[in-house]
């Protein structure tokens, strides 16, 4: 394994982001038309990406996964490149804006079973739930507070 950081995102990634956005959302919510993730694209690349913080996870120069912060304190989006899931990076990438922010807050999908137990696993409890405004899916909102 070579040389690992975790940084702040700067123009030259957002090609790399963008492209692990709409890959992973498509495999982990196939209960979700594509469309909707294509859809939702351009939004995400020119209104969520510029007005949240957005950390990288960098292995050997290339973008592995990030994370972005909305408002200090919403979890917009914690993202790992498919080939590079199950090798700690998305706990990296959570553990490091742990340190940054006393809470966090995040909605994922009832039906991504996947990111539900991870997020539980890394100390979130689910508080409320309800369907999803865009998509109509049940979704859970999920917080987790420093002790």
């Amino acid at each position: 394994m070579g040389a690992i950081m975790i940084r702040k995102l700067i123009p030259q990634d957002i090609r790399a982001v963008m492209d692990i956005w709409i890959s992973t959302n498509i495999t982990a919510h196939d209960f979700i038309a594509e469309e909707y993730w294509e859809k939702n694209y351009d939004i995400v690349e020119k209104e969520y990406l510029p007005a949240a913080d957005t950390y990288v996870y960098e292995e050997e120069q290339e973008i592995k996964g990030f994370i972005s912060i909305l408002n200090d304190l919403f979890v917009g989006g914690l993202f790992v490149d498919e080939n590079s899931q199950g090798k700690g990076i998305g706990k990296a990438l959570l553990n490091y804006v742990k340190e940054q922010y006393n809470e966090l807050e995040l909605c994922a999908y009832a039906d991504n079973y996947k990111a539900v137990n991870f997020y539980k696993h890394c100390g979130f409890i689910v508080t409320e739930q309800q369907p999803n405004e865009d998509s109509g899916y049940l979704e859970y909102n999920m917080k987790w507070k420093r002790v």
